[in-house]
């Protein structure tokens, strides 16, 4: 291995020993606790050697969402291949990504909800949430008849908006079958 090749893997190393470190403290006490300083006293790192790999926390949070994307997207894909009925599938899928909304509050928060700057539906947009898109379009696409894209939208916008309801405790946590029964009671 050459020398460059092994600061290119050292270099990889630390960009994720970084994100992993704010992803971590975000779960434990919630993204205001995620700056700069505690990261590098977390990672062993000094600040410069943080600014070396991110511009500041926005970058660092950008990062985590987009792990976060490759994260759901396995567990949708997982969820979604391990059945053959369509319906199935799109309720193991549903119930995966409501699953890992509840369990990974903070890394949702950066996924969806914080101001990061990813670009959706764009050209811009990176693999890893067009894969996680790619999910939504393979389990909605046999059920879906016409207008796909809307039919994604408005699941995932349901799917988030209960995720998000949820983490708030603004709905009763009873009847989440209930509510997701009525949701895929809209696919045919």
């Amino acid at each position: 291995m050459s020398i460059q090749e092994r600061r290119e893997r050292e270099r990889a190393e630390r960009h994720r020993l970084i994100v992993d470190a704010a992803r971590e403290l975000a779960e434990a006490e919630g993204w205001d606790a995620v700056t700069t300083r505690r990261l590098a006293e977390r990672v062993e790192y000094s600040q410069p050697v943080l600014y070396s790999h991110f511009k500041g926390k926005d970058a660092i949070v950008r990062a985590v969402a987009v792990q976060g994307f490759v994260d759901i997207t396995e567990r949708m894909r997982a969820a979604r291949t391990a059945h053959r009925s369509p319906r199935q599938a799109l309720r193991a899928l549903a119930g995966a990504y409501l699953d890992f909304a509840a369990e990974r509050p903070a890394l949702y928060e950066a996924m969806f909800v914080r101001e990061v700057d990813l670009s959706f539906g764009s050209g811009d947009t990176p693999p890893e949430l067009r894969a996680a898109f790619g999910e939504f379009v393979a389990v909605v696409e046999p059920l879906a008849g016409d207008d796909v894209e809307t039919r994604i939208e408005v699941f995932w916008s349901a799917l988030h908006g209960q995720a998000t309801l949820d983490h708030g405790h603004r709905l009763r946590p009873t009847h989440r079958r209930a509510r997701l029964d009525l949701l895929l009671s809209l696919f045919p």
